[in-house]
This record gives structure tokens, C-alpha cells and sequence, in this order.
């Protein structure tokens, strides 16, 4: 298993976005915190349900959860984009907000920081039609970053395969610290999303953890990337790597 520490690919503008969306989910992640008990309508309010949105529909307060909206009742199609900043857990946050941080901020720096909003943006929404498609009937709110976050790692595994990333390796009781391409880390952590997302397919309501997420998100940011700066991406793979 690996756990990227940084990469040692420089960047030439500050990465004001990469920056603003860790606060953002920060900041999204302590107010959860902060509701206690609420927490639970927060998520259940602002997660996104397939089951709502496959039928537009708002079923909160059903199928065990036994809550309201947190704040009243809002179009179920929102949930696609608040999802987004929420997050179940501190090891859930850290988690993506370390890739994101490591990763984000060559492919901001790669699109600039609107086309960069946009890229995050869609490689999310693109992470929710895969998780939605895979388990339409799923009562379970999906939370969290990693469909975009996904997305960014497709992008950085057209953009800079060879980059060199400072790694922990962990190889059952024995821990390493090393540097490895980061096409060997990213493609290592795809093949596990997609046996996994297959492994979940038999489940009701897909488990805990949105695989097909980020499998979706992963592909996504893949064409987005050539869609968005293909003459860049191929300058670099011709020989313009910076990193």
C-alpha cells in the first residue's frame, strides 16, 4: 500500500483553488462536527441518495433514518453538489484533502484556476452518475470529495506519469520511506477501485464506500484533461515535463 507524502513536480502559480477547496471542506467538516447529534440530518439533507434522485424525489425521514430535512425541504438535485464539501469522517477528510492537495495543484496549474473550478466540478458530478447508475436503489447519502479528487488523479496520470512522489510504502509490519513514479501510485490505487467496485455490485445498497465513485470520476478526469488542455498534455508528454 502507499501513502503519497508530496510530489516533487513545481508548480508556476500559486494554487489559490487547490488552497480554497481544502479550506471549504475544512471548514464544511467542523460545522458538521459542531451539530452533534444533528450531524446525522445534516448528511441525510445535503448527502446524495440515489434513491431520491434516480425518482426526484424527497424521501428523507424514511428507511430508518427517522429525520427531516435539516433545513427544510430543497430540490434533491443540489445534494449532487453539496455532497461534494461534506465528509464522514477525520480520516475521510484528511485522506482526500491530502491527494488533493499533493495532486491538485499541477492540474490547476496545468487549466488555470476557472477551468479548474469547472474540471473539479464535473469530475464529481461525472463520480455520482457511475455510483448512481451502479446502485440506483441505494437509501445510503453518498459524502465526500473523492469523485473529483479521482478525477484528478486521472489527469495527473496523463499529465505527469514519471513525476516522482515521496511515498510511504506500507508492506505488512514493515514501513518505507521512498520515491516512486506516480504512474506506480495511481494506477495501484485505480486497480483497487475497480476490483472493488465489481466486489460491491452484489450489495444492496453498494456498502460504504461510492467505488464506481471514483472509478467514475478517475475516467472522467481523464477526458476532461484532453478535452481541456490536450495541447498542453501532449507538449508535456513530448518532452516539456517540468517536473
Amino acid at each position: 500500500m502507499f501513502l503519497p507524502l508530496k510530489d516533487m513536480n513545481p508548480t508556476e502559480r500559486r494554487p489559490v483553488v487547490t488552497i480554497s477547496l481544502i479550506v471549504i471542506n475544512v471548514l464544511v467538516y467542523l460545522y458538521q462536527m459542531s451539530l452533534g447529534p444533528g450531524a446525522q440530518a445534516f448528511i441525510a439533507s445535503f448527502g446524495a441518495t440515489p434513491f431520491e434522485i434516480t425518482r426526484f424525489t424527497d424521501l428523507v425521514g424514511q428507511y430508518g433514518y427517522g429525520i427531516r430535512h435539516f433545513e427544510g425541504p430543497h430540490p434533491v438535485i443540489l445534494t449532487l453538489f453539496t455532497s461534494m464539501f461534506m465528509h464522514g469522517s477525520l480520516v475521510h477528510l484528511g485522506g482526500n484533502m491530502l491527494y488533493l492537495w499533493i495532486f491538485g495543484n499541477n492540474i490547476e496549474d496545468i487549466l488555470g484556476p476557472g477551468k479548474f473550478i469547472i474540471f473539479y466540478i464535473l469530475c464529481g458530478l461525472i463520480g455520482h452518475a457511475m455510483h448512481i447508475a451502479s446502485h440506483p436503489a441505494s437509501l445510503i447519502p453518498t459524502i465526500g470529495a473523492s469523485g473529483a479528487i479521482a478525477g484528478i488523479l486521472g489527469a495527473y496520470l496523463i499529465a505527469y506519469p514519471g513525476a516522482r512522489v515521496l511515498t510511504l510504502m506500507f508492506l505488512f509490519i514493515f514501513i518505507r520511506l521512498m520515491v516512486v513514479p506516480a504512474f506506480v501510485i495511481i494506477i495501484f490505487w485505480f486497480v483497487i477501485q475497480l476490483f472493488s467496485g465489481f466486489a460491491s455490485l452484489g450489495g444492496q445498497h453498494g456498502g460504504g464506500t461510492a467505488w464506481f465513485a471514483h472509478i467514475g470520476g478517475f475516467l472522467g478526469g481523464i477526458a476532461l484533461i484532453l478535452l481541456m488542455a490536450g495541447d498542453y498534455v501532449r507538449w508535456l508528454r513530448r518532452g516539456g515535463f517540468r517536473g
